[in-house]
């Protein structure tokens, strides 16, 4: 797959992301931040694809390498967003015993 698509890729990623998140009022922060962790798994399946790619092409040891850093980023990037969004809605969540 040529730099260039990859390039072009992650431009209009990044232009449309923009462009869905800007006009979203404050208090659908917290739903918005779960649903957008949700779709950041598309980095985990990005970055399989890439490793993936690039252990076919036989492009090396270092591409394997980052490819593979790059799947463990992403993976810990997704966790630890579930993890605060939880622990964020769970501020939400009322006491049973001040009932």
């Amino acid at each position: 797959m040529s730099p260039l698509i990859l390039v072009g890729v992650f431009v209009v990623s990044t232009v449309a992301g923009y462009f869905i998140i800007r006009r979203v009022p404050s208090l659908l922060h917290t739903p918005l931040m779960s649903g957008m962790n949700a779709l950041s798994g598309v980095t985990i399946v990005g970055a399989l694809s890439a490793t993936g790619i690039a252990i076919h092409a036989g492009d090396g040891v270092a591409a394997v390498i980052l490819g593979n850093i790059a799947i463990i980023l992403a993976t810990v990037n997704v966790v630890g967003g579930f993890a605060v969004t939880h622990r964020m809605l769970r501020m939400f969540k009322r006491n049973k015993k001040k009932q």
